[in-house]
């Protein structure tokens, strides 16, 4: 098949929706010659910071002159930024012929009864397939959703278990305290490996400490107290940690400061496991990672930051990174949720600092809470609250209605983000 009907095929496997478990990964990656078996990898869970983490990391490895593959879902512009070595995207025509590829065996599982892969199982196995064909020195993986039933979950080659902070989130799935979540979180902890993790709370600490040491793992945790000399600034940001002085990020976000020592800090186990990381090379990666839709300054005349808070501990992260850096400003939100979510502590949170809030839904997506449902929730909070035709329309009115020194937000679910920075950089709706 061509890339169009590769596509469209990836499109399809969609509708057969979310399943955990790695029965479906090991029969399909079985068909494929088991391509994961040959690469190395950083393994990330977690339920905010997993993917600024990866960039650091995948940056520095890049700049260390390491082939690095890296696998990152959802993404904001094109279906094939989810797949990238040394941050160039999967092209066309390698997509369509792993695609092609990945169908067969399908097919041939469906024949046998061996069971239907998801959309995710499917995107996983094409990102291993291309990280192979591309022999990748290693690969940095974040999990899509907990980590021990997890498809990516399957690889048994990992070099350094990296664990973001992890909060309540998809408790329908994952469990209904912090405990649970935590432990779903550790199942992708290998034996004998080393285990990085950022400053937890205390019973999610507790979980990963006993995982590490059933599995005769290293427990590695960020000392916050080692995180000194810090400057904010929402253009660019810096801090010491350890060994590591007045590193530079071009991240924004009081929060990108806790995701950057967790980074260093996974730098310095993988020092000790033997990977050659120059100084300069964690300097520059530092400073020139990227990642799009984490209070990212989208203008600055307008000013507009585009974030994906769509939890709560996402939308506490944003609360304070605005009170930080736009106290006395007039904050102006467009905001937009999934009805899955906790909705109701992500306004709780955030509505009370905002000038004026236009609600809006994603378009073509079950899961998006209808704009006038969302808007009756914020009235509770900020009654000054309307809702948007579109996403391009709620922008255009609120950049409308500010001052020269007011400030934009767009904010909440990842999937309405790419159309609002196509939006706001002019380009429409996302494609690719």
């Amino acid at each position: 098949m061509n890339y169009e009907e590769a596509r469209v095929y990836l499109d399809e496997t969609s509708k057969y929706g979310s399943v955990l478990g790695l029965e479906n990964m090991k029969a399909l990656l079985d068909r494929l010659d088991n391509p994961q078996e040959s690469l190395k990898f950083i393994h990330i869970s977690g339920t905010n910071g997993k993917g600024t983490v990866l960039a650091y990391l995948s940056t520095i490895l890049r700049k260390a002159g390491y082939r690095t593959g890296r696998y990152i879902s959802p993404t904001l512009f094109s279906y094939r930024e989810r797949i990238q070595v040394n941050e160039e995207k999967i092209e066309k025509e390698a997509l369509a012929q792993h695609v092609t590829a990945i169908a067969a065996a399908v097919a041939d599982m469906k024949e046998k009864k061996a069971g239907t892969p998801t959309a995710f199982e499917i995107e996983t196995a094409l990102a291993f397939l291309y990280f192979k064909e591309k022999n990748c020195d290693i690969v940095v993986l974040e999990t899509g959703l907990g980590g021990a039933l997890d498809a990516t979950n399957i690889i048994q080659t990992t070099q350094l278990e990296v664990i973001a902070p992890i909060s309540m989130d998809h408790t329908d799935v994952l469990g209904k305290t912090l405990k649970e979540i935590a432990a779903q979180k550790a199942g992708i902890i290998k034996p004998h490996t080393t285990m990085v993790t950022a400053v937890q709370e205390e019973e999610a600490k507790e979980v990963l400490q006993k995982v590490c040491k059933e599995k005769e793992s290293r427990f590695c945790e960020v000392e916050k107290d080692e995180i000194s000399d810090i400057q904010y600034g929402y253009i660019r940001q810096s801090f010491s940690y350890k060994n590591w002085k007045n590193v530079e990020i071009s991240l924004a976000g009081e929060f990108q400061i806790q995701n950057g020592a967790l980074a260093l800090e996974a730098v310095n186990q993988l020092r000790k496991l033997g990977l050659s990381l120059p100084n300069e090379a964690v300097y520059a990666g530092m400073k020139e990672a990227k990642w799009v839709g984490r209070f990212t300054v989208m203008s600055q005349n307008p000013l507009v930051i585009l974030d994906g808070a769509h939890n709560p501990q996402a939308a506490e992260a944003l609360r304070k990174s605005l009170e930080l850096y736009f106290k006395g400003k007039k904050l102006y939100y467009v905001f937009g949720v999934f009805q899955d979510k906790d909705y109701k502590k992500i306004i709780e949170l955030t509505a009370p600092l905002a000038e004026h809030i236009i609600t809006v839904e994603t378009p073509d997506n079950p899961r998006a809470l209808p704009a006038e449902e969302l808007k009756k929730q914020v009235e509770k909070i900020n009654a000054s609250v309307e809702t948007g035709e579109s996403i391009e329309a709620a922008i255009e009115k609120n950049l409308s209605y500010m001052g020269a020194e007011d400030v934009l937000v767009v904010f909440g679910s990842l999937s309405f983000l790419g159309i609002a920075a196509k939006v706001l950089q002019g380009g429409g709706r996302k494609n690719g």
